[in-house]
């Protein structure tokens, strides 16, 4: 064992199949993710330096990562970064992990946003953004339509919005958000042409369904909402009535579990808007209302 040259393809290997034997989803990647920040160098990298070896230093960063990965702790928080929609982000305890099927949400969002006319001066709030992925997303890829578009990221943690600072200003999008301490809508007066929003959407019964690594280390008011799950979601709707312009849409990521009652909901508590519909995203299950 001694004599054996741990090289990063070797220590790639050994480590995928030890992830693999956790019932880590995508071991080969949370290895060569947690690696390359052991190496200090980028994840592209690792595929031009499979037969270095690393010093010892490095590989007892490396060890201590593989250990505490295999106790359940996220390869995000560990790396202190997650990529979403082709961007870094940096991430701790204070915010969620980024998740692929939000990106769904970005993409839905852009979406609306080409259907208005050249030159609008659009006011888009993105309420309870945590790490700011996606304010951060939507600012990078505004349409050409809505180059000018205010975007505001809203959330009521201080620590959450300064992370979110923090990525905004890291991935060159400062100047074009305007970040706001509040619960929900409750200090934005600005009139808004859209909302979009990711907020805590687990219901008591299905928290305790939550994978170990997700109910342990993640924060859990960022995720738990109340006995049915929608009753953040409710609220947000409800200060939409005077918030929302005319012609105004919301767009609503939520648990499968809550979408049709979220659908159901909506007509009743977005002061008269009565257009709502589920969108699938791309695993193919309900995850975003679209509310106008």
């Amino acid at each position: 064992m001694s004599s054996e040259q741990w090289t990063v393809k070797r220590l790639l290997e050994w480590t995928r199949e030890f992830f693999r034997s956790k019932g880590i989803e995508k071991p080969l990647l949370e290895a060569e993710i947690l690696l390359s920040t052991a190496m200090k160098i980028k994840r592209i990298e690792i595929y031009t330096n499979y037969e270095t070896e690393p010093d010892e230093s490095q590989r007892a960063v490396f060890r201590d990562f593989v250990k505490r990965r295999g106790n359940g702790e996220p390869a995000a928080y560990l790396a202190g970064y997650k990529e979403f929609y082709s961007l870094s982000f940096k991430v701790d305890k204070h915010v969620l992990i980024p998740r692929p099927e939000t990106e769904d949400l970005v993409l839905k969002t852009l979406d609306i946003l080409k259907t208005y006319p050249d030159g609008s001066r659009l006011t888009v709030a993105d309420i309870g953004t945590g790490s700011g992925a996606v304010a951060v997303a939507l600012a990078k890829n505004l349409p050409p339509n809505a180059a000018e578009a205010k975007i505001f990221a809203v959330d009521i943690n201080c620590e959450a919005l300064s992370l979110a600072k923090q990525n905004a200003e890291t991935n060159g999008a400062a100047e074009q958000i305007t970040f706001r301490q509040s619960d929900l809508l409750g200090s934005v007066a600005e009139l808004l042409d859209v909302i979009v929003a990711n907020l805590p959407y687990v219901s008591e019964a299905e928290y305790d369904m939550l994978p170990s690594d997700v109910r342990s280390y993640e924060p859990k008011p960022a995720l738990l909402a109340g006995k049915t799950g929608t009753e953040i979601i409710e609220r947000l709707i409800y200060q939409s009535a005077d918030r929302l312009k005319d012609g105004g849409h919301i767009l609503l990521e939520v648990s499968p579990m809550i979408a049709g009652a979220v659908k159901d909901a909506a007509a009743g508590l977005a002061g008269g808007r009565k257009n709502a519909e589920i969108i699938l995203d791309s695993y193919n299950r309900e995850r975003i209302v679209h509310i106008w």
